[in-house]
């Protein structure tokens, strides 16, 4: 069915609705995207057991939505150990689901699937159910994984995480192989992948967007004094930024002005962080858009991943100015000092949330520059013919085994 419309099944590790992290985003958006011209069925794991998937939230952009229970990995399972001796990482091995495997195989051989999207490596992974189906590897990352081991700090991490990227690296290889095309999220992402990770799938880039028209309806006062920061800390990185923050930069941020307020929405995870006042934690919040619209300034230190921060795209759509590490502002094409602020050590990032937290000019200056930035170069309205034109190239690629993918971002 290339050249018009093709039956697409959307495979996703986050349950999609309501959005609530930046993955979850990603996917909403790319089934939007995909339903203005395909039909599109999403087969999605639940992550949140302890909730009902609620459905109805995307029945007007999938024709059918079937979700299977997620189970977390669990390093002590039998499985897992298990998983010490195989050549497959010990995490997909022990987090692998019959359910979705069979979910997988009907789908493909009762509704004659043209194209599956496989979100993330964890959707990847079930490759060998799709039966032969054009497939596109949407979001392949390995950021995350090689500065775990490229940062570790003694010779016992240095070795264990080695061990891991070593064999994550020749997993994700095998899995490539398999797929017709792969999208990454940024520059930096295409580069690592094809240093760590020899392959002959083309890659395309498809950075992390919003729908700027999305964020207009939301309309608060920005609060002074206020830091806010958006991020589960079931992300690691999420949760390094935020211990680093509060250790490091927040007791010089209060040391200048004692009245500043930072709040942290997300899942915590129980995780422990440094004592401070003036620390709101919201946990989970069903919509951080108008929590970011009511602070001052929106902080991105973050120090290890890979991909781009959609927070730091969200709060520009909102037009809260942000402070970044160069790290958290990887893979955006932003000026320092003219879309946001850069700081890379305690001092330097502190003196930047004083500076905007104290100079509205500013502040109303680095927000309209964000603001138009975003407008330009990450709505997913100005990227979405870019994904559309990777997805017919997968359908096309299957019908003629000598069409030429592109491999260009």
């Amino acid at each position: 069915m290339s050249g018009g419309s093709n039956r697409v099944l959307f495979l996703s590790r986050w349950f999609p609705y309501p959005p609530g992290n930046g993955s979850k985003l990603r996917i909403f958006n790319l089934l939007k995207m995909l339903a203005a011209t395909h039909e599109v069925t999403l087969l999605s794991f639940n992550d949140q057991p302890d909730k009902a998937a609620d459905v109805s939230g995307l029945a007007s952009w999938c024709a059918a939505v079937d979700v299977v229970p997620w189970r977390g990995f669990n390093p002590d399972s039998r499985r897992a150990r298990l998983g010490f001796l195989n050549s497959t990482p010990r995490s997909m091995i022990d987090t692998f689901s019959p359910e979705m495997a069979q979910c997988i195989k009907q789908q493909v051989s009762r509704h004659n699937i043209d194209v599956i999207v496989a979100s993330q490596i964890d959707m990847a992974a079930y490759v060998p159910f799709f039966e032969g189906t054009p497939a596109l590897f949407e979001e392949a990352e390995v950021g995350t994984l090689y500065e775990q081991y490229a940062h570790a700090q003694s010779a016992g991490q240095k070795l264990r995480y080695g061990l891991t990227w070593a064999k994550h690296r020749r997993y994700l290889a095998r899995v490539l192989a398999q797929f017709q095309a792969c999208t990454v999220v940024s520059a930096p992402e295409k580069t690592l992948l094809a240093t760590a990770v020899p392959h002959h799938t083309p890659v395309s880039i498809i950075p992390n967007c919003i729908d700027v028209a999305d964020y207009a309806h939301v309309r608060e006062t920005a609060v002074p004094h206020t830091l806010i920061f958006a991020g589960a800390f079931t992300y690691q990185p999420n949760y390094e930024a935020m211990v680093w923050f509060l250790q490091e930069a927040f007791p010089l941020v209060r040391a200048h002005i004692p009245q500043a307020h930072l709040t942290i929405t997300g899942n915590h995870a129980n995780l422990p962080l440094p004592t401070m006042d003036n620390v709101t934690l919201t946990g989970f919040v069903t919509d951080v858009r108008p929590y970011v619209a009511r602070a001052a300034a929106s902080l991105a230190p973050i120090w290890t991943g890979g991909g781009t921060r959609l927070k730091i795209l969200e709060a520009m759509a909102l037009r809260t100015p942000v402070i970044a590490t160069t790290k958290g502002a990887e893979g955006l094409d932003v000026v320092d000092g003219q879309h946001m602020l850069l700081a890379d050590d305690p001092h330097s990032f502190a003196t930047a949330v004083c500076r905007l937290l104290q100079d509205p000019s500013l502040r109303q200056q680095l927000a309209q520059n964000a603001y138009d930035f975003v407008s330009q170069h990450y709505s997913w309205p100005a990227v979405a013919p870019r994904f559309l034109e990777v997805v017919e190239q997968v359908a096309c690629a299957a019908e003629k085994p000598g069409y030429n993918l592109t491999k260009g971002g």
